[in-house]
């Protein structure tokens, strides 16, 4: 199956400033893909290049197969976006505002009720369906404005910072929903966002960025593994042990390191993991705990942005 996003060696400059500087990616059909980066690394611009609200300087574009630089209606036709200010209309219900929009998209009024009375639902907001939408919270605001991207079942979803300003509770609702419409409608979310536990939960890859350049791409799993070769586990048990087993010397183990009654290792593989174990209960372990270490995202991105300055230096 092609991708349903592909981007070759993009450039966008404003000036003699480079807002996108040779940006390559693809996003795969019914991919979660997060584009991760400072204020000012290039993201909003990339989703705007994306849906033919600028053309690039350089490079290609290709959303479900069109160039949305030439065919910039047809790709907005088929892909829905949320801004990180919902683009409302507060004096209307919420009712009235996805019929003015479905209205602008040609949506047959049979379908376009059916599909209202499904999103206001499905977003919980039903019961305020005819109030006016400068009433409501941030939080019910951001989940209208997700069920006005959403209304013309549109095969992309592109949500750029879709927690924006909300309170802990309204962007738990938020993710949720984001993860909800993948599963439910199958649909590619491109997500833009500064927020590196929203991203961990929800995407299935990330592209990191820096003043409009790439510096990673891949799953964390991957990018865990650039950072660092091994994988890292700590063993606990009720007491420490004397003499302590030398772990660095079993195949497929690259350190290990005792602290009273734990010891952190690394190791090549999960392969390497039941050896270590056997060691540990020959010299007389009690294992209470086995517990490997995943890299955290935001571990690989501010070790990412961190490299990028310097290297800039």
């Amino acid at each position: 199956m092609p991708p349903t996003i592909t981007v070759q060696h993009l450039v966008h400059a404003f000036g003699e400033r480079r807002a996108v500087d040779d940006l390559s990616f693809e996003v795969g059909r019914g991919e979660v893909f997060g584009l991760l980066g400072p204020n000012g690394a290039g993201k909003t611009t990339t989703v705007r290049l994306l849906n033919g609200l600028y053309h690039p300087t350089a490079g290609a574009i290709s959303i479900l197969g069109l160039d949305p630089a030439a065919h910039g209606q047809e790709v907005r036709a088929r892909t829905g976006v949320l801004t990180e200010t919902p683009a409302l209309y507060e004096r209307l219900t919420a009712w009235q505002n996805l019929e003015f929009f479905g209205r602008l998209a040609d949506m047959r009024p049979a379908d376009l009720k059916r599909r209202i009375a499904e999103l206001l639902a499905f977003f919980g907001l039903e019961e305020r369906a005819h109030d006016k939408a400068g009433t409501y919270s941030k939080g019910m605001k951001q989940r209208l404005a997700l069920a006005r991207a959403l209304l013309t079942r549109p095969e992309v979803v592109f949500l750029d910072e879709p927690t924006s300003g909300l309170d802990p509770e309204s962007a738990l609702q938020v993710r949720e929903l984001i993860d909800s419409i993948r599963r439910r409608d199958g649909h590619t979310v491109f997500l833009c966002t500064h927020q590196l536990t929203e991203a961990e939960r929800l995407c299935d890859r990330v592209a990191i960025l820096n003043s409009g350049r790439l510096l990673a791409l891949g799953t964390l799993e991957e990018l865990g593994r650039r950072l660092s070769p091994g994988l890292w586990v700590e063993a606990a048990f009720l007491q420490p042990l004397s003499p302590q087993p030398d772990l660095s010397r079993l195949p497929g183990v690259l350190s290990a390191a005792f602290d009273g009654a734990r010891v952190r290792f690394q190791v090549e593989g999960e392969s390497a993991i039941p050896g270590v174990v056997t060691a540990l209960v020959q010299s007389g372990a009690q294992l209470t705990r086995l517990q490997p270490e995943q890299i955290s995202l935001e571990e690989v991105y501010f070790t990412l942005q961190e490299q990028s300055r310097q290297g800039a230096q």
